[in-house]
């Protein structure tokens, strides 16, 4: 099944846009086994969201034992959870023949059905990525962060726009399998409604509306598009660190999560009404 296909169908059987990431933190962890809080974060959760996200960093700062718990995470969660995106965030992204191993690792070895990837190398440097067609590939175009202004919105000559305008346009021409989509930060409602002017059909993938305080609203209001595969919505903390009790930390992941989901879609019935 293509990504985008799977994302509509996920997104229509859940009612959900929520993407829940997964960033096991052992200071903030309310169990110490890294397995066991992620099982406990996705089987609480997992009938409210369309996707998952596992940040790499948070994997591999563990060392061999954290990358060895996320393989058995992706496999129970393709075992149990087959028709939920799994989107590997790890920005992936260099030059032709490096990426190429990039793409073969996130996609052939771990199985992420999505992956983010940076695009400073251009073309050459996503095409490995965006080869595999039923796979999804997200670009990062406008980040979350406050400071990515020092780069994202630098003027390109001419007056032809910022550099992040230049990244969304690149994409469009690059979408040849339908299957690329933007990573825009709900931290920079303005910048995102400029994106989707530009890129009219593909998901956005937005993060920032939890702890970082972004305008879930205004993201919506100016990210949704009408479809199905439109948005996928994504918090991480402000879900699986809802509560540091060991006892009742999945039960608090599961009311932060559908507070969201539906928060999500009271926006959406006012935005389509």
């Amino acid at each position: 099944m293509k990504f985008r296909e799977k994302l509509s169908k996920i997104v229509q059987k859940n009612n959900s846009m929520v993407c829940v990431g997964l960033d096991p933190d052992p200071q903030k962890m309310p169990v110490t086994n890294t397995f066991d809080f992620c099982k406990h974060i996705i089987d609480s959760t997992s009938d409210l969201v369309a996707a998952f996200k596992p940040n790499l960093a948070f994997f591999e700062a563990m060392g061999i034992e954290g990358l060895n718990e996320l393989k058995k995470i992706m496999e129970y969660l393709q075992i149990q959870y087959p028709e939920i995106l799994i989107i590997g965030d790890g920005k992936r992204g260099d030059i032709d023949s490096t990426s190429e191993k990039y793409a073969f690792a996130m996609f052939d070895y771990w199985g992420f059905d999505v992956v983010t990837v940076n695009a400073f190398a251009g073309f050459d440097g996503i095409e490995p990525f965006l080869k595999y067609e039923d796979k999804g590939v997200f670009v990062w175009c406008k980040s979350s962060n406050q400071s990515g202004v020092e780069i994202q919105d630098v003027d390109l000559l001419n007056n032809s726009g910022k550099f992040f305008h230049h990244l969304a346009k690149k994409c469009v021409e690059w979408d040849f399998n339908s299957n690329l989509g933007l990573v825009v930060g709900a931290t920079f409602p303005e910048e995102l409604k400029e994106v989707r002017l530009l890129a009219p059909n593909v998901p956005i993938l937005l993060p920032g509306v939890g702890s970082q305080q972004g305008d879930l609203r205004l993201s919506i209001n100016y990210g949704f598009n009408g479809n199905s595969d439109s948005m996928l919505i994504s918090s991480s903390r402000s879900i699986i660190y809802a509560s540091s009790d060991e006892n009742s930390f999945g039960e608090s992941a599961r009311k932060a999560c559908d507070n969201l989901r539906i928060q999500i879609n009271d926006l959406l019935s006012v935005d389509m009404n």
